[in-house]
This record gives structure tokens, sequence and C-alpha cells, in this order.
């Protein structure tokens, strides 16, 4: 299941099947969609329940799919849902991250990692690969040669592994706290750096955009201002 709570200007997210290393089937993907499409706070943290982050696809939906590509797609949509939210998702990684639970730590905007941290794809020892997304965005976060190697070779990075290769941008001990940092900045303000940040479209296309964001954000300053002021 997927819990989630507004405390403050964090909506928290939680994966909750602490038993399965919160795997993921259908019924929490979908979940998981509605929880994030639902949160009106600025920044959502996303966290697994128990001893891991999340282990990925259940094997056990996995190994009797009717339509894989319908899964697959399932996937990337709730990937997708996290990477083009209008909240800021800080994805807390305490425990084990697997497979599909790296995939969904991509499409987060900012992941930390606790010292219990790790990370793996073991997708190709069992002849698999993760496809929710994670083949596009693992060589933008680490780089072609840092992927190639993490999903090709099947090997487990620690905390300390993952904060080199630039899978996660800080260790921390408590990944709410981080959540709490960035929702002392304005919400329409951490709205726009997001979505200039992940504009992928050409330098020209993006400067202008970029100018116009400011421009808005400028404006809203100014009348913000100028109530305060009475």
């Amino acid at each position: 299941m997927i819990r989630t709570r507004a405390d403050g200007d964090v909506r928290v997210v939680t994966i909750d099947r602490p038993k399965r290393k919160n795997a993921l089937r259908p019924a929490e993907l979908t979940a998981l969609e509605a929880a994030v499409a639902e949160a009106d706070e600025p920044v959502i943290c996303l966290r697994g329940a128990g001893d891991a982050f999340c282990a990925g696809a259940d094997f056990e939906v996995v190994t009797s799919l009717a339509d894989p590509v319908a899964f697959a797609a399932h996937g990337q949509r709730t990937a997708a849902a996290l990477a083009e939210s209008e909240a800021v998702v800080v994805c807390g990684i305490d425990g084990p991250a697997r497979g599909g639970g790296v995939e969904l730590a991509l499409a987060a905007d900012v992941r930390v990692a606790t010292p219990d941290a790790t990370f793996a794809e073991p997708g190709v020892r069992f002849g698999l690969f993760g496809a929710w997304g994670g083949t596009i965005r693992l060589p933008r976060v680490m780089g072609a040669g840092e992927a190639l190697d993490f999903a090709l070779s099947g090997r487990v990075l620690d905390a300390e592994a993952a904060l080199r290769t630039g899978l996660v941008s800080r260790i921390v001990d408590d990944p709410r706290a981080v959540a709490d940092e960035i929702a002392h900045g304005k919400a329409d303000a951490l709205a726009t750096v997001k979505h200039r940040l992940r504009d992928r479209r050409d330098a020209d296309t993006q400067e202008a955009a970029e100018a116009e964001a400011f421009a808005t954000l400028v404006e809203q300053y100014a009348d913000r201002i100028a109530e305060s002021r009475g």
C-alpha cells in the first residue's frame, strides 16, 4: 500500500509493504501516481517503510505478466508523475533500492541517502532490465560510463559510492530534514526552478522560457512586497 500524510509544507509519501521490501505491484504504482497528483504541498518526501526503500517490481507479478508492455508503461507513467509534478520530490533512500526502486529514485528531483542505503540494478542477472525510464534517466544522472558499469554489472553501490557517482547528492541521517530545508523556499519559485532545470529542449528555447519564467516570478515577488507594505 501507499501511505500519504500532509505535514506542514511537505507531503510524506511512504511505500508500505515492508514484508516484501516495498516491492511494487500495479496497485501500488497506481496509488503512488495518485498520491503524487493529489499533493498540493510544494515538497513531496518519498520514503520506504521498514528496512528497505523499494525492491522494485514484485517478482511474483513480473513472472505472471500477461502484458509486459502495459506493465512497463504503467511504471513509466508513475515515474513520470514524480518527474513532472509541480512539487519538488525529495527521495530519501534508507536501506536497499533495487531495480524499479532505483528507477523511481531517478525520477525524483533530489535523492539523498542514509548511511544504510544501497543501490543495484540486478535485472541482468535474471535476464531482465528495468523499464520504468531507468535506461533514459540513469546516464543523465551518472554519466554514460558509470551508468553502463552500474547497470551491466549488477553490482551493489553503498551510499558513499552512490554519492561519488552522482546517484545521490547527500548522505544524511534524516532525509526528511532535507525536504524541510527545501520547503523553506517559496512554492512558485521551487516549481519554476525544478521545471527550468529539467527542461530538455534546445538551448535557445530554454533560454527564452527561462527569461519568461523569471519575469513571472519577479512580478509575483513585487506583488508580495506591495501587499506586505499595505
